[in-house]
């Protein structure tokens, strides 16, 4: 016998041949590890802004279930939304009853959301400016035997008047209190709001137990914080910040591979790719390392340049689609000092952990060859897109894994980005950012020649298209999968976004958009 084929005993795992390891999907802790982060700080402080990007790693990355229970929400239902400054007078019991009574509903909810089974996260967003307040909230999440978890204070500090001024007119345009109000107004609206709350205002300190304090995006105090869940959030607090940002998703242009219909690989551009490459490196100029400003005399608007950054991967494809853009040399201001420094335009940076997901020993086969040679495989990757991975290869979780760097990096980086990467990978960013659940990702519609513009904020993430070659254009693009490699219609649910190209609005299923 040989025993080189000789295993009567084989290590089988419960989720089956080839499956994503569990650490990597999740469920790894234990319903000990259930979190309560208990937001604080004045208005324009970016306190919504730091929730909803903890609640958005935490259950993309982590796969922890997370909910917001935004106590303005609560307030605009009972109370409606459009609502003046003198509504937050402290002095006033009749509103402060209301207040209250908003709180109280939130907290509720946030009880019942937390008894249930499984890890869980839980984030109350509000002011909470008083200890009293919060003393209240940490009395009714305590009272009750069975909500075994852990609390922590969150309070997010701004004293810099320029940033306070910025967040200030950044929710004058989205927050929901405002919609549809005149722009002065509402300034004047805003401010008298916040000198009601600092009136009142008390700073988080060792009183409030387990705390973490955010001072300018810049000084951090964590103060008897533990465990798992806990130090992952401090971690990823510690890379955000609040000011405007934007990055762009291109795939590579047209491969000799993509013309094949071949997946994986490292070929190079086709002479259609090259020509995106080209229009990539104008838009490159024109458009990611531009910025409009406004003459305070004139009042003209004029775009000047700005740093701006690009990543590729290590693969063929992705650096000579940069090989174009030009990489020169203009002066700029440190946002933190303002000293001027010199600063190389789209200097490059190669990025392993951008490389397209390995198909292991189906790189380089076609969809149909994959099908013909490993039937199994084949049915199983439909099965389930998410958490199949190749053999020898990779899964969409286990690129997931990597992927956790480049975000934090992403969301740490203040200067746009032009990210010049591939399917897989946009997929899963976009998902990210957009606030997809994960097992859509993989359907997600990441098309060639085409720059999605994403720009983060508060309230979610806004998206625009550029079509830089269209598909008239190219004789066969290559990319028209067989219909036995598409997803399931059922798997394909979402609802529609709303995406623009120069000159053109689209309004379409990102999981399904029309051919670009």
């Amino acid at each position: 016998m040989d025993t080189s084929d000789y295993n009567p005993t084989p290590h089988v795992i419960p989720e089956g041949e080839n499956a994503t390891p569990l650490e990597v999907v999740g469920g790894d802790c234990t319903d000990t590890e259930k979190l309560i982060i208990i937001m604080c700080g004045l208005p324009a402080t970016g306190k919504t802004h730091i929730g909803n990007r903890i609640a958005r790693y935490v259950s993309f990355f982590l796969d922890i279930q997370t909910k917001i229970f935004n106590v303005g929400d609560y307030r605009r239902e009972l109370f409606g939304a459009s609502l003046p400054a003198e509504f937050f007078d402290h002095s006033n019991k009749e509103n402060m009853a209301k207040r209250e009574q908003a709180c109280n509903a939130a907290l509720g909810d946030l009880v019942e959301y937390m008894k249930q089974d499984g890890v869980r996260v839980g984030i109350l967003d509000s002011t909470n400016s008083s200890r009293t307040r919060r003393a209240h909230i940490r009395h009714v999440l305590q009272k009750d035997n069975k909500l075994k978890c852990k609390i922590i204070v969150l309070e997010s500090v701004v004293d810099k008047e320029e940033v306070i001024e910025q967040n200030i007119r950044y929710i004058k345009r989205n927050a929901p209190d405002y919609e549809g109000r005149d722009d002065k107004e509402a300034m004047a609206d805003f401010h008298k709001r916040r000198e009601m709350y600092m009136n009142v205002y008390e700073p988080v300190d060792e009183s409030d137990g387990s705390h973490i304090k955010i001072i300018n995006n810049q000084t951090f105090v964590v103060h008897n914080t533990g465990g798992y869940l806990p130090q992952k959030v401090v971690h990823f607090v510690m890379n955000l910040h609040s000011h405007p940002r934007v990055f762009y998703l291109s795939r590579h242009g047209q491969s000799e591979y993509n013309l094949l219909g071949k997946i994986g690989g490292d070929a190079g551009l086709t002479d259609a790719g090259l020509e995106y490459a080209r229009r990539l490196a104008v838009f490159a100029n024109d458009v990611v390392g531009k910025q409009v400003v406004k003459d305070e005399e004139t009042g003209e608007e004029k775009k000047v340049p700005c740093p701006a950054r690009l990543w590729t991967s290590t693969l063929r494809r992705t650096k000579e689609t940069a090989q174009f853009i030009k990489k020169e040399v203009i002066t700029t201001q440190k946002s933190d000092n303002g000293e001027e420094l010199e600063w190389i335009q789209f200097q490059g940076r190669t990025r392993r952990n951008l490389d397209e997901l390995y198909a292991g020993v189906c790189d380089g086969l076609t969809y149909a060859e994959i099908a013909e040679k490993f039937p199994e495989e084949f049915q199983r990757r439909q099965e389930d897109k998410l958490t199949y991975r190749y053999p020898r290869g990779e899964s969409y979780m286990d690129v997931t894994l990597r992927l956790e760097t480049i975000v934090l990096d992403i969301e740490r980086t203040r200067e746009p980005i032009l990210i010049v990467g591939h399917q897989g990978i946009h997929r899963l960013l976009y998902a990210y950012f957009m606030g997809l659940p994960r097992d859509q990702a993989p359907f997600v519609s990441i098309p060639l020649n085409t720059v999605i513009e994403l720009t983060p904020h508060a309230y979610g993430c806004d998206e625009k298209r550029y079509v830089l070659l269209s598909k008239e254009e190219l004789l066969k693009d290559g990319q028209d999968e067989p219909v036995t490699s598409m997803p399931m219609k059922e798997k394909a649910e979402s609802t529609q976004k709303k995406s623009s190209g120069e000159g053109k609005t689209y309004d379409f299923d990102p999981m399904n958009p029309p051919s670009f």
